[in-house]
């Protein structure tokens, strides 16, 4: 039996190039993207966050649109994976959602003081353990998360490594995601 797994997209509090807190705008491609991947790895909720209203307005027309709206009708697979998305302000609402409190496991580069999981032992733990406790996996968006998420994470997965000579990685959090997902929970 395989522990559920969540995603949780973080738009706010993330950090822009020059350190800086803010709050990025949510793109209609993370919105389709990172539920239809998380729709096929079986990941039971997708959460986007971001404090803002408009764009809790904007991300609620478009899911309108594919849930309700003509979009319903005309693609039903995409009203399917967009039925497990779900809106929040903060990542401390995203957790308050669940009865128990989930593990929460981030991504991050960069060292954060929190225990660091590989893929391979993460991928255990969903698959191999008896609990059903859920597991929370923490994605930003920016130039990475804000340093306060990191004090709600249980875990930080080991960073996203290719093949380029120069060891470059900047994936959009979009390929992030899908890689991650496939490491973890795919056959």
């Amino acid at each position: 039996m395989r522990r559920p797994v969540h995603v949780a997209l973080i738009h706010w509090p993330v950090k822009d190039r020059a350190g800086n807190i803010v709050c990025t705008n949510v793109t209609n491609f993370d919105i389709h993207d990172i539920a239809r991947a998380s729709r096929t790895y079986g990941v039971e909720k997708y959460f986007i966050v971001n404090r803002l209203k408009e764009q809790l307005s904007y991300v609620s027309r478009v899911l309108d649109h594919w849930r309700v709206g003509s979009g319903s009708k005309y693609n039903p697979k995409r009203k399917t994976a967009l039925g497990m998305v779900e809106l929040n302000e903060t990542l401390e609402d995203v957790i308050a959602r669940f009865e128990t409190k989930p593990l929460v496991i981030s991504t991050s580069a960069r060292e954060r003081g929190i225990p660091r999981l590989s893929f391979k032992q993460l991928r255990k733990e969903i698959w191999d353990s008896d609990s059903s406790h859920p597991i929370l996996l923490v994605f930003g968006t920016g130039f990475g998360l804000e340093d306060r998420i990191f004090e709600l994470c249980d875990g930080l997965l080991e960073p996203i490594k290719g093949a380029s000579a120069d060891d470059y990685r900047h994936l959009s959090v979009r390929s992030a995601v899908s890689i991650c997902l496939d490491r973890l929970l795919g056959t």
